[in-house]
């Protein structure tokens, strides 16, 4: 018999020298008996720990609270506003999700998004994780008259699962697939008992599966190689560990997770005479960093980078976000000497009189003008009808330019300088 009770539980579990790529999470898990039977921040901050990880986790979770009743309750609204969270975990209680429509907009999904808002107003790069949880073993039978749906497991969790990825689209926010999770089990591997006596609450191996699929879903990482089993035997921990990761990770998209991440967009364009122009329209970003392939970098968001050979490089860019997060593009190019596309239409722009340079163009244009050495020359923007007179002068030599215009099509030719 699973008792009603008022349960906050701060824990702290830390270790001396982190692997290089471990990560330290300060997660805040708001429910209630569905969380706290088993001790799942501890279960899960122990996995996270046999991994070479750190959880930091908090929790409120009195038996049977609604998330209406946390959006209005002060201990956790203290400890929402108590730190900055890594991720803070809504689970509602057990039934409300999968109830007729018409009353989870008004009993759930406003209170959802209450905590939603209460949770970045006190930390707006806070991740917010929906906690999907799962159907009841035979279905709920208390509100299985007046309402068929629920009256088997398979039907509960449909409407679970439905709920709670609209909650997390809604909300902008992660869903953790624990009740998909459980419904895979269930159904690949029935001799593993995920219930509690009460077909309700989660056994020891549900408690474990919820905490994998968590660990993944914060941590986008595969849990598999974990060797804590929370008592298990190690053949049904491996397995639950196999269906956590294996859900979570396949796409991560599905569940909403990366959601707010920013989006890396990045391209370049080879200016000939070894120097390539890059640019970004990246989503989010405030900052900016390119690796260049040739062991120079930059932080300019739109960088121009000049090599020292012709050849292939791997360019790498990553763009970073005010709370952090990245996002990271690979770009392959190959940089030549000279780049003129001989199949550019040729026209005469320039002229030259003593060395000096002039253009007209007919509409704006860039201009790139180069060596016939392939050395970078000059590069500008014309305005239509107005002469540019390049500053450089130059003793008698060849030079080769391309015209980019705002619109149309680009052109090209080359220059006898007398």
């Amino acid at each position: 018999m699973i008792r009603s009770r008022s349960y906050l539980l701060l824990l702290a579990l830390m270790f001396a020298a982190p692997d290089a790529g471990a990560q330290e999470r300060r997660v805040l898990f708001i429910g209630n008996s569905y969380t706290y039977v088993n001790d799942l921040p501890n279960t899960l901050a122990q996995l996270a720990l046999s991994m070479g990880d750190t959880i930091i986790a908090a929790m409120s979770a009195p038996g049977g609270y609604t998330l209406q009743q946390h959006a209005s309750y002060p201990p956790t609204l203290n400890l929402i506003a108590s730190q900055a969270w890594d991720f803070v975990v809504l689970q509602e209680q057990s039934q409300i999700p999968s109830f007729p429509m018409a009353q989870v907009q008004t009993d759930c999904y406003p209170f959802a998004a209450a905590l939603v808002d209460s949770v970045r107003a006190s930390d707006i790069c806070s991740e917010v994780v929906f906690y999907m949880t799962w159907g009841r073993e035979n279905g709920d039978a208390l509100n299985c008259p007046n309402w068929p749906p629920v009256c088997t497991y398979s039907g509960m969790q449909a409407l679970l699962r439905e709920r709670y990825l609209q909650m997390a689209v809604d909300n902008d926010a992660f869903c953790a697939p624990v009740g998909t999770a459980w419904k895979m089990v269930r159904d690949a591997w029935p001799p593993i008992d995920l219930y509690a006596a009460d077909g309700s609450h989660p056994s020891p191996a549900g408690t474990y599966l919820a905490a994998c699929t968590m660990y993944a879903t914060m941590l986008r990482k595969s849990c598999i190689a974990s060797t804590y089993s929370a008592q298990l035997d190690s053949a049904t921990a491996a397995t639950l560990r196999m269906v956590a990761s294996d859900l979570v990770l396949d796409s991560l998209t599905n569940w909403n997770i990366g959601v707010n991440d920013p989006q890396a967009v990045a391209t370049w364009s080879d200016l000939g005479g070894l120097q390539v122009a890059f640019d970004q329209n990246s989503s989010g970003a405030v900052s900016h960093h390119w690796w260049f392939g040739d062991g120079d970098e930059s932080t300019d968001a739109t960088p121009l980078h000049a090599y020292a050979a012709p050849g292939g490089y791997d360019v790498t860019y990553v763009c970073i976000d005010a709370c952090g997060r990245t996002d990271t593009v690979a770009l392959a190019i190959t940089v030549n000497a000279v780049s003129i596309d001989e199949g550019l239409m040729q026209k005469d722009l320039f002229t030259a009189r003593d060395g000096v340079f002039q253009v007209i163009t007919d509409q704006a244009a860039t201009i790139d003008v180069w060596l016939a050495d392939g050395r970078m020359l000059a590069r500008f923007n014309t305005t239509a009808g107005v002469p540019y007179h390049l500053p450089v002068r130059m003793h008698p030599t060849t030079i080769l330019y391309r015209a980019t215009p705002t619109s149309g099509m680009p052109c090209a030719g080359h220059l006898m300088i007398p």
